[in-house]
C-alpha cells in the first residue's frame, strides 16, 4: 500500500475533498452577485429546522425575510419569530410562496413526506433550495427534484451536513488518494436505538388539537388521519410509513454519503433485504439490505457489493472485515470500505481509521479541514462557491436509500432496478412503491 502523504501534499492535492461534480453553467444561471445579500425564507422552524435556519443565517450575507411553521408555539415558529422579528410569518407554506417575490432561497426542514411538495414549487418559482435529508419520501420525488433543479437553474443543497465535516471529507480523500487500493466491498450500519415508534399499530381515537397546531396543514399531501398527542407531530412521524422513511431513510443519506462520494457510485442494479414483516403503518426495528452497484474507477471489480445493517447493537460480521483486527472496536454506526491493500473505517461521526493489509493501524493520517455546509449553499447562491450535496448528487443517493426501504417491504426477494427507465423490472408490486397517492388537491406538479 502506498504510504500516507505528508499533510502539506495531501491537502494541496485537494482544495476541497470530495468536491461536487462540476456543474453546468445553467445550474448557476440564477445566482446573485457575490457582494449582494441573499434573502431567504424557512419552511419548518422547529427542531432540525431551527438549527438549519441558524446555520444558513450565520452567513453575514443572508437576510431572513420569511418564516413558516404549522406550530406557533415557542419551540417552533415562536422562537424563530423572536430572533428574526422583521421576517413575515406564515402557517401555510403555499401562502409564503404566493408572497415570495423578494425571496431568493428557501429552506425546507419539514418531515420527509413534505420535502418534495414544498421544494418543487419553490424551484419552479426560481428559488434556490436547501432541503433536509432524505431528499424525498419516494423514488419518483427524488428524480423529480433532480430534474427540477436542472430545468430551473437553481442552486440546491441537501442537508446531510456531516458531508462537510472534516471526518467525512478526510475519508473521501483517503479513498481518492488510493490509500487502501481499489475497494472490493462496503459495509454500512446504524446500531443505535431510535426514539420513534416502530412495529406498532395506529392508535385508535383522536385527541383535541392544540390551538397552536394547524393539524390540517401538517398532514399536507398525506391521507388524513386523526390527531394524537405526541404520536406524529413534532417528532415521532419518523416511525410512520406515511410520513417518514424509517432507520434506513433517517441515517442512510448520512452514513452512506462518504461511500457514495468516495467511490462515485450512484444507482444500484439490484438489492435484497432481510427484515421482519412490516406492520401496516410503521417501520420495522431491524433490517439488512444488500445492494449491488456497477463498479467505478475506485472499485476492484465490475460490481460493488454494499450492505446496510440497522438494529440495536448491530455491526457487520467480523469475518467479512478483512485487515481489521478482531479486537478492534467498531463504532456504533458507520461504514467499512474493504480495499485491495487495506480497509478504512468511517465512524458516524469521528475521524476515519485506516488499517494496512497486515492489520496495523496507520497513525497520524493527514486531515482535510471542515467547511460550513450551510453557508456553502448561501455562498453558492451568490456565485461565491459550489455546493457538494446538490440535487444531482443527492437525488441518486436518496433514490438508492429509498429503494432499500422498498426492499424492506419485500424481504428475501431480489429486486432488479433499471435507473434509466426508473423501473423495478422484475417486481410489479415493488414498482408501485416508487411513488404514492397524494391527498386530493395537494398533488405535486411533476416536471
Amino acid at each position: 500500500m502506498r504510504p500516507p502523504k505528508d499533510r502539506r501534499s495531501f491537502l494541496k492535492s485537494t482544495a476541497i475533498a470530495g468536491t461536487a461534480i462540476t456543474l453546468s453553467a445553467t445550474q448557476y444561471s440564477r445566482v446573485y452577485g457575490a457582494n449582494e445579500r441573499l434573502q431567504i425564507a424557512s419552511v419548518g422552524t422547529g427542531g432540525k429546522g431551527w438549527s438549519d435556519l441558524l446555520g444558513v443565517a450565520a452567513s453575514p450575507h443572508v437576510d431572513v425575510v420569511g418564516l413558516c411553521d404549522i406550530d406557533s408555539s415557542a419551540k417552533h415558529l415562536g422562537q424563530a419569530a423572536e430572533k428574526f422579528s422583521s421576517a413575515r410569518q406564515y402557517d401555510d407554506w403555499r401562502k409564503l410562496l404566493d408572497e415570495s417575490g423578494d425571496v431568493q432561497g428557501v429552506l425546507v426542514s419539514t418531515p420527509d413526506f413534505m420535502h418534495a411538495p414544498v421544494s418543487l414549487p419553490a424551484m419552479q418559482l426560481g428559488k434556490h433550495v436547501f432541503c433536509q435529508k432524505p431528499l424525498t419520501h419516494t423514488v419518483l420525488e427524488a428524480r423529480q427534484m433532480r430534474k427540477a433543479a436542472k430545468k430551473h437553474g437553481v442552486v440546491t443543497q441537501m442537508c446531510n451536513q456531516i458531508q462537510s465535516h472534516s471526518a467525512y471529507r478526510t475519508a473521501v480523500q483517503l479513498i481518492h488518494e488510493g490509500m487502501i487500493g481499489k475497494v472490493r466491498e462496503v459495509h454500512s450500519w446504524q446500531g443505535g436505538q431510535p426514539s420513534w415508534p416502530r412495529n406498532i399499530p395506529r392508535p385508535s381515537g383522536n385527541d383535541p388539537i392544540p390551538s397552536h397546531v394547524r393539524w390540517d396543514l401538517w398532514q399536507g399531501v398525506a391521507v388524513e388521519r386523526p390527531y394524537k398527542i405526541g404520536m406524529y407531530h413534532p417528532f415521532n412521524w419518523r416511525g410512520w410509513q406515511a410520513y417518514g422513511t424509517g432507520q434506513l431513510g433517517d441515517f442512510g443519506c448520512h452514513i452512506m454519503d462518504p461511500v457514495f462520494k468516495a467511490l462515485q457510485i450512484a444507482s444500484p442494479t439490484k438489492l435484497t433485504a432481510e427484515a421482519p414483516e412490516l406492520m401496516p403503518e410503521t417501520w420495522t426495528d431491524r433490517a439488512t439490505v444488500r445492494y449491488e452497484f456497477p463498479g467505478t474507477k475506485y472499485t476492484a471489480g465490475s460490481t460493488l457489493p454494499v450492505t446496510w445493517y440497522d438494529a440495536v447493537g448491530v455491526s457487520p460480521p467480523r469475518e467479512r472485515l478483512a485487515h481489521i483486527p478482531v479486537d478492534a472496536k467498531l463504532p456504533g454506526a458507520g461504514s467499512v470500505l474493504i480495499g485491495e491493500t487495506g480497509s478504512l473505517v468511517i465512524p458516524h461521526v469521528a475521524m476515519p481509521k485506516l488499517y494496512r493489509a497486515d492489520q496495523t493501524l496507520v497513525e497520524d493520517l493527514p486531515v482535510v479541514p471542515s467547511v460550513n455546509h450551510y453557508t456553502q449553499w448561501a455562498d453558492a447562491c451568490r456565485g461565491a462557491a459550489e455546493t457538494t450535496s446538490h440535487f444531482d448528487y443527492a437525488g441518486p443517493l436518496t433514490e438508492a436509500v429509498l429503494l432499500g426501504t422498498i426492499g424492506i417491504r419485500f424481504p428475501g426477494q431480489e429486486l432488479h432496478w433499471d435507473a434509466e427507465s426508473m423501473q423495478i423490472k422484475n417486481h410489479a408490486e415493488a414498482q408501485r412503491w416508487t411513488t404514492k397517492p397524494y391527498r386530493k388537491g395537494w398533488e405535486p406538479a411533476w416536471i
